[in-house]
């Protein structure tokens, strides 16, 4: 615990003043059994404030207690005057008076530095808070663009084929590629165009091989650049049809919305 931080909000002379919550009553005792060091801190505190009450003191006048005897009919001018003490009771309601005085401003003073304190501990708040949300942001766009350098390289790539698959007669308007690297067998899939389908149904692609089709991952549209398929060995041409959530093991040639051949050099 900072507790020079602590002792500097000024709590413990608002607990001294009786200016605190409950709540910070409890805190500020609390603290008090576990660090020794605020415990002197607050002695010093209270032996400071009553020094303070003290030389703010009034002494009473000569005439107050000839004032104050003649209030109270006591005093005639025949009557023998009993000699009494100074008056101690008339000091103290002075020094008591100061006190509460000097009690009441050091109150202010607590209460309006604790008010500041405060402010600008909501103000650090919200701005770390800010910081933390650019921190996020620039991480967030980081990641984008290292996803477009990714993308970039892997179509520049000679070592990736591209396979541009058309519509069918199911839509004539539908167009994806694909990036395949025969000797990684890495699979990469980009879409250009592709219908909605309701969310019960997937996009599945598919891959010839040696006359087979052999599932090469399903898909959803919700992505941009390009998505990563599974691996695949010896394809000849990829297509994409559309199937139940999850996939299926052979495709639905009904449904068959793209395919393309891979060009073979002659």
């Amino acid at each position: 615990m900072n507790l020079q931080g602590y002792i500097s909000t000024g709590i413990l002379e608002a607990y001294v003043l009786g200016d605190v919550t409950a709540n910070e009553r409890v805190e500020v005792e609390g603290q008090l059994t576990l660090y020794p060091e605020l415990r002197a801190e607050l002695k010093k505190i209270e032996e400071t404030l009553e020094v303070v009450a003290m030389r703010a003191a009034i002494a009473p006048g000569i005439h107050v207690k000839e004032k104050l005897m003649r209030t109270t009919g006591s005093v005639k001018s025949e009557a023998k005057v009993v000699p009494i003490a100074s008056a101690p009771v008339t000091t103290w309601k002075y020094a008591a008076a100061a006190s509460v005085a000097i009690a009441l401003m050091a109150s202010y003073m607590a209460y309006s530095y604790r008010s500041r304190w405060i402010e600008s501990q909501t103000a650090l708040t919200e701005l770390t808070a800010q910081n933390q949300q650019i921190a996020k942001d620039y991480n967030v766009v980081n990641q984008k663009l290292d996803k477009i350098q990714g993308d970039l390289s892997i179509i520049e790539s000679t070592a990736f084929k591209k396979v541009v698959m058309k519509g069918t007669a199911n839509n004539l308007n539908s167009l994806a590629s694909v990036y395949w690297n025969e000797s990684t067998q890495e699979v990469y899939l980009s879409i250009q165009n592709l219908k909605e389908i309701s969310k019960e149904k997937q996009f599945q692609l598919w891959a010839d091989v040696n006359g087979k089709m052999v599932g090469v991952g399903v898909f959803d549209k919700n992505f941009t650049g390009l998505l990563k398929m599974k691996n695949i060995a010896g394809a000849a041409a990829f297509a994409v049809t559309i199937e139940p959530m999850g996939g299926k093991e052979n495709p639905t040639l009904e449904t068959l919305q793209v395919i393309g051949a891979l060009e073979r050099i002659k």
